[in-house]
């Protein structure tokens, strides 16, 4: 399960704890191997619950076709045959997206990397790393040209390969859940799936504010930034470890075979949330000096925190003091 690296802050929880016209409701449950929470403003209660209802079955749809967490998926059917006869549009907008993010990276974000992931996880079992020829045997097995797409099939082009959409299905389910919760007249509402997204304003007409967490003190914000109607994901050296030190984690380079080794958090803020999930591995793969412009070439901004503690952000990042 999918450790926060945000939370929401200075808004008390609840239906209607800080503003009774329109009526405040929230709903959390589970789902992509984390948990998801609506909140959602609405004329009555019912109409509330109507649009939670209709986003939480669009993020069960997401699920039904991207999910490594449940066998009958799409996506697991995919990674056991090898092939996926007439997949279903939303899985196929996900992994042409994914394409072109790992296009216009070089490969950086390559969600064919699942055969590292799994190297690294059978390793854990046994309390130990995969060793050198371990880690070549998985690298050997990714390659997002060989990822082949159309709307007739998906097609892996090597037995072994497989297909992790844990980077980017929960941006595309915060985007699914927007449009959702917009077409049943939703004007106000906060949407976490792991990562961020949101309508108009939170109770009393402010702006949602998010902690990103400090992610060597459990527990501690490391700063406070205003949404300002963007999205906001944050990936994390300390969500999924091999490693006591972190230097190992789930965040795998698939062009080395090894977790990067500069930073521990990077959080990115863009006008959708699946740009802003996917592009967090990006500049996870990059160098500290290196990461403020790869932000800007990609029209997003960014807050990145070096391992050793050392952190900076773009300008466009709204930080808030005290």
């Amino acid at each position: 399960m999918k450790r926060r690296t945000l939370m929401q802050m200075g808004v008390a929880a609840g239906a209607g704890a800080l503003n009774s016209d329109p009526v405040w409701l929230s709903r959390s449950f589970n789902a992509l191997g984390t948990t998801m929470t609506l909140r959602v403003a609405h004329d009555s209660n019912a109409q509330a619950e109507e649009a939670i209802a209709a986003g939480e079955a669009a993020v069960r749809r997401v699920e039904d076709q991207m999910s490594l967490f449940r066998d009958s998926s799409a996506l697991c059917e995919l990674n056991r045959r090898g092939f996926l006869r007439n997949p279903e549009p939303e899985l196929l907008k996900v992994l042409r997206i994914a394409q072109d993010v790992s296009r216009r990276s070089q490969g950086a974000f390559d969600v064919t990397v699942q055969p590292l992931w799994l190297a690294y996880s059978a390793a854990q079992q046994h309390q130990t790393l995969p060793d050198a020829a371990e880690v070549a045997r998985a690298r050997a097995l990714t390659g997002w040209k060989d990822l082949q797409i159309s709307e007739r099939e998906i097609r892996l082009a090597r037995a072994g390969m497989g297909v992790t959409l844990n980077g980017i299905a929960p941006g595309f389910a915060a985007d699914l859940i927007q449009t959702r919760l917009r077409a049943h007249g939703v004007r106000q509402a906060l949407i976490s799936t792991g990562e961020w997204a949101s309508l108009g304003k939170a109770p009393l007409g402010r702006d949602w504010i998010l902690g990103v967490d400090n992610p060597r003190q459990q527990g501690s914000v490391l700063a406070r930034l205003a949404m300002q109607g963007r999205c906001v994901a944050t990936s994390a050296d300390d969500e999924c470890t091999f490693s006591a030190d972190h230097r190992c984690h789930h965040i795998i380079d698939p062009r080395t075979g090894y977790s990067p080794p500069v930073f521990s958090s990077v959080t990115v803020m863009a006008p959708h949330c699946v740009m802003a999930d996917a592009v967090t591995k990006v500049i996870f793969m990059s160098g500290y000096e290196s990461a403020l412009p790869l932000a800007k070439a990609w029209g997003v901004d960014v807050l990145v925190v070096e391992k050793s503690g050392r952190w900076q952000a773009t300008k466009g990042v709204p930080l808030l003091r005290g």
